[in-house]
């Protein structure tokens, strides 16, 4: 993990290249936690591979709301078409909707 490190690799790309989660990576690479939970002594801190930034978004990557992306979208738009009980329940929501309840 120091090896590619200090060939100029991030930890997303040591990850990827070993294989193995962010944090995982961080860990092998620092000893300390990527999660924030242990308290980092003056001592860690000097360690190779120690992020001078959060590590948080090694273990908490940022979410993404798959309801936002059109194959979410068209996968439904199947399923009600598929499925007879959604059918009806689609019907009658839209006719509910057209009589203003």
């Amino acid at each position: 993990m120091l090896r590619l490190l200090a060939e100029g690799c991030d930890y997303d790309e040591a990850g990827h290249r070993l294989r193995i989660p962010l944090g995982q990576a961080y860990l092998i690479a620092t000893g300390v936690p990527a999660d924030g939970g242990d308290t980092v002594t003056c001592a860690q801190r000097d360690r190779p591979g120690m992020l001078r930034s959060s590590s948080q978004r090694l273990v908490n990557p940022n979410h993404s709301n798959p309801t936002a992306r059109e194959d979410v979208h068209a996968w439904i738009r199947w399923r009600v078409q598929t499925d007879p009980q959604m059918r009806d329940t689609a019907r009658h929501r839209v006719g509910a909707d057209a009589e203003g309840d």
